[in-house]
């Protein structure tokens, strides 16, 4: 994703895949495809807005799903094109900002995952984007996407600084969440082996958003989306007020 960053995800593209390899990704992959079939969706196209470096669309890809990446960092797509290149899978990924995202026809279902959405920091880029949703689902099609809490970003992250050293990546994260604005900002300090044995320094500053679920659910009415469900990280169960993470299930409204 690279929003109101701006230069988000260029030398960090480099290094994402391997600061990410504790996420269970396959255990993330299992629940969305669960919540997709219980919501009609067994296969059929889909889409994934800020699919990044697409291990996710790869595993929807295996799952059984025909998918369609979007992403608006060349650096995160030439990553995922290489891994398309690796498994032979046939997934279409497309250079757009999901603002403005167009696909070539509708499709079954829509997901975004790993706090996308809240790198949208305009609550009418999120209407924009929701309103996009509406428009290529199929009439009846799913949206599933998750978001980072408030409650994340101002107890969990706060004013912090976080450090990873690995034999040939480095990083520092200085976090700043103003509860005012609702904007979260971490300034992310990279530190890349190159080939000649010395490191490569390069910075790059990250912006997401705090919505609260009444602001989603106000954003999806306005957008003409019927909003279905919430819930707490990877549960059924509805979330609470140490919820760092919550994954929202929406329906596209108004096709006949």
């Amino acid at each position: 994703m690279c929003y109101e960053g701006g230069e988000a995800y260029v030398s960090f593209a480099e290094v994402y895949d391997a600061f990410m390899d504790d996420v269970p990704y396959e255990e993330w992959c299992a629940f969305l495809t669960g919540l997709l079939q219980e919501h009609g969706c067994a296969g059929g196209l889909v889409a994934e807005l800020g699919c990044g470096t697409g291990t996710m669309t790869e595993l929807l890809s295996q799952a059984g799903y025909d998918m369609i990446g979007v992403d608006c960092s060349e650096e995160m797509l030439a990553a995922a094109m290489e891994k398309r290149a690796e498994t032979g899978s046939d997934i279409l990924y497309l250079l757009q900002d999901m603002r403005e995202f167009e696909l070539y026809g509708t499709v079954a279902a829509v997901v975004s995952v790993c706090d996308s959405l809240n790198y949208l920091t305009e609550y009418e880029d999120l209407v924009r984007t929701f309103r996009l949703v509406n428009n290529y689902l199929d009439p009846g099609g799913v949206f599933l996407f998750d978001l980072n809490t408030e409650y994340k970003y101002r107890e969990l992250l706060g004013e912090r600084t976080i450090a990873e050293n690995r034999e040939d990546q480095s990083f520092i994260w200085d976090n700043y969440y103003d509860e005012e604005q609702k904007i979260n900002e971490y300034g992310l300090t990279l530190f890349i082996k190159e080939e000649c044995g010395l490191y490569r320094k390069q910075e790059e500053f990250h912006y997401q958003r705090a919505y609260s679920v009444k602001e989603i659910r106000k954003a999806l009415s306005e957008a003409g989306m019927e909003f279905v469900a919430v819930y707490d990280a990877f549960t059924r169960n509805p979330p609470g007020e140490t919820s760092g993470r919550i994954h929202v299930v929406a329906k596209e409204h108004g096709k006949s």
